[in-house]
């Protein structure tokens, strides 16, 4: 191949050819799109990140950085909305940059996107995890600490607690044993909950998109109902003082195991707070990935990130505001803010809703995140910046031979993390 070719765009009509030709369903409306969105930008963090952002940030104020951050994330819809229409395929960031700057930057945008699914579903799935512990523990079930975590955590969290008698006591409280069994005189532990997750999504995945989209569906609606239990109990209890001074004065703050302050409040401490829950807004850019299988791809993909997007930062505004209405934002437990908010007004039954909620959170933000990984996945045997020898005899023959879309990701993948594999151990 010529080096030429590594700048090589790929017009518009051969992917709409490839769209036509990939098997996917088109079953997928603007509320479907916009459900997707929804699933992947709410997960856990809105019941976490806006108790460090009002508390080590912001203050009351946090509601402005939601609205700063939601206002810079606008943007970056807008741009994806734009591409969206103009080609209306799978493949979001990697098709943009492959019809607009050639392969080389296809090539490495692809990669940025299957790092970035592939990294942020595991840690999701590892968060989950630790989610259905404490759910488990509100019922008084506890499991091995082996099967909670895997080896490399679990041996960091026992030497963490040989330094501490409150830190064994606490992780005695939270496993019925800390003990590692082992293997061939090596400590085996796995986070089997992790472990289960990915495969009982990935047996959703498998059985079709119309199928995912439903389940997506259900835990979108689940979420979004204990979303609005939680601003709609808790405006009860807001005490309007709770509020003044609205956007606390500028001050330095040291936070809890380190040693070095920062800023916090004041209108800088909004910007520094934008830039936190920046976070809990990533996801929206998945729906672009779903483009192959939506009905009206041109409408309704840029109606599915615009109206997700404005959903979840509505959401997030109000929940923000109910949060520091409740308590002042000096006394928020950031471990379990919104949990400790309402336990303090004699609710405990709530702490109940947001586990579930939080665990609905992120299951649906799994699904969405290996849905989309998929539909990436599924662009690359088309792309041709691989060896010549590689593409004439492996991919042509093999893979895209094969017709199942579910098949074809799965051999492309690893066909894929074989060649990296191989390109890496000879540089």
């Amino acid at each position: 191949m010529s080096k030429s070719n590594i700048w090589a765009r790929k017009p518009v009509e051969a992917f709409e050819e490839d769209m036509r030709q990939s098997g996917l369903k088109r079953v997928l409306g603007k509320w479907g799109l916009t459900a997707i969105g929804i699933g992947a930008i709410i997960g856990a963090g809105i019941f976490v990140m806006s108790g460090v952002g009002a508390k080590e940030y912001a203050g009351p104020a946090l509601a402005l950085s939601f609205v700063a951050a939601g206002i810079g994330c606008t943007f970056a819809a807008l741009c994806y909305a734009e591409f969206a229409s103009l080609l209306p395929v799978e493949g979001s960031a990697y098709a943009y940059s492959y019809a607009t700057m050639g392969e080389l930057f296809a090539w490495i945008i692809g990669w940025d996107l299957i790092l970035e699914y592939a990294m942020g579903a595991s840690a999701v799935a590892v968060g989950w995890s630790g989610y259905l512990s404490k759910f488990l523990l509100l019922f008084n079930i506890k499991l091995p600490l082996w099967l909670m975590n895997d080896s490399f955590s679990a041996q960091s969290l026992l030497r963490d607690a040989a330094t501490s008698a409150d830190k064994m006591k606490t992780m005695l409280t939270h496993y019925s044993d800390i003990s590692l069994p082992s293997i061939m005189g090596h400590p085996f532990a796995i986070n089997l909950p992790a472990f289960l997750i990915i495969w009982v999504i990935t047996m959703i995945l498998v059985k079709g998109i119309k199928e995912a989209a439903s389940t997506n569906a259900f835990i979108v609606i689940l979420k979004l109902a204990v979303v609005l239990f939680v601003i709609i109990a808790g405006a009860n209890y807001i005490n309007p003082s709770n509020w003044h001074p609205f956007i606390p004065e500028r001050t330095m703050l040291v936070n809890p195991g380190e040693t070095m302050p920062h800023g916090a409040y004041g209108w800088l401490g909004i910007l520094g707070g934008a830039g936190y829950i920046f976070f809990a807004y990533i996801g929206f850019d998945t729906v672009s990935t779903q483009a192959g299988e939506a009905k009206n791809p041109q409408k309704d993909v840029p109606f599915g990130i615009i109206a997700s997007l404005i959903v979840c930062t509505v959401l997030y505004i109000l929940v923000s505001l109910v949060l520091t209405g409740m308590i002042n934002y000096k006394d928020i437990d950031i471990t379990a803010p919104i949990s400790a908010a309402f336990g303090s007004k004699g609710l405990g039954f709530a702490v109940l809703i947001i586990s579930i909620a939080a665990i609905a959170g992120l299951t649906s933000v799994l699904i969405v995140m290996l849905l989309g990984q998929s539909r990436v996945f599924s662009q690359w045997p088309k792309m041709v910046y691989y060896p010549k020898v590689f593409l004439e005899h492996c991919i042509p023959n093999f893979v895209l031979r094969i017709k199942h879309p579910f098949l074809r990701v799965l051999l492309s993948h690893w066909s894929q993390l074989l060649l990296l594999l191989v390109l890496l151990r000879n540089l």
